[in-house]
C-alpha cells in the first residue's frame, strides 16, 4: 500500500514540474528577446527606418506618350469576325517583309466606337531587332485579334482592317 502513495505522489509531481519547467523556458525566451531584438539575427533589424530620398524622376513628372512607335504591317492577308457571346473577335492576318516581326495589335483610332458605320483598326507591328530571313510565307504570318462588344456591333456595318500596302474589309 505504502508502495501505491509513492508513486501517486511522484505522479501528481510530474505536472507540476513540467509547468514549472514550461515557465522557466518562457521566461528565459521572453528575457532573451530584448538581446536578440537588438541582434543581427532578427529579420526585423535587417533594415532600417524609411527616410525620405530624393527622386530620379524629372520636374513636372513623365510626359506620357499617346504615339504608339511600331509601324503599319507590310500586308493584311486574312480578315476573320467570329461571334461570341456577347460580341464578336476580329482576327487579321498579316504578312511582314521578312520573320521576327513581333507585338502585333489591332489598334483602333477611333478608341473602338464605329464611325459613319465603319469599325477601322490599323494592324500594327515592331520589325525585328536584326536582320532575318525572308523565308517562306507560314513562317512570317502574324495573327492578331481584338474583342468587341454587342453595343459596338450594333453601330457598325463594316470593319476595315488596315496595313501598309492594302486593307481588308468585311461588311454585314
Amino acid at each position: 500500500m505504502a508502495m501505491n502513495m509513492g508513486n501517486s505522489a511522484n505522479a501528481q509531481a510530474r505536472p507540476l514540474l513540467r509547468g514549472v519547467v514550461t515557465a522557466v523556458l518562457i521566461l528565459g525566451t521572453v528575457a532573451g528577446c530584448g538581446r536578440i531584438g537588438e541582434s543581427r539575427l532578427n529579420p526585423f533589424n535587417w533594415f532600417g527606418r524609411s527616410v525620405s530620398a530624393s527622386t530620379i524622376a524629372p520636374e513636372g513628372g513623365y510626359v506620357e506618350q499617346d504615339e504608339d512607335l511600331r509601324g503599319l504591317m507590310d500586308q493584311v492577308t486574312d480578315l476573320s469576325i467570329e461571334r461570341t457571346p456577347g460580341g464578336a473577335i476580329i482576327r487579321a492576318t498579316g504578312l511582314p517583309p521578312e520573320q521576327g516581326y513581333y507585338d502585333g495589335e489591332l489598334v483602333s483610332l477611333s478608341k473602338g466606337d464605329a464611325v459613319n458605320g465603319v469599325l477601322e483598326y490599323q494592324f500594327r507591328v515592331r520589325p525585328p531587332l536584326r536582320a532575318t530571313r525572308v523565308s517562306t510565307m507560314p513562317s512570317r504570318e502574324v495573327i492578331v485579334a481584338v474583342f468587341v462588344t454587342n453595343q459596338v456591333l450594333a453601330d457598325t456595318r463594316e470593319i476595315r482592317v488596315v496595313a501598309a500596302r492594302n486593307s481588308r474589309t468585311t461588311r454585314r
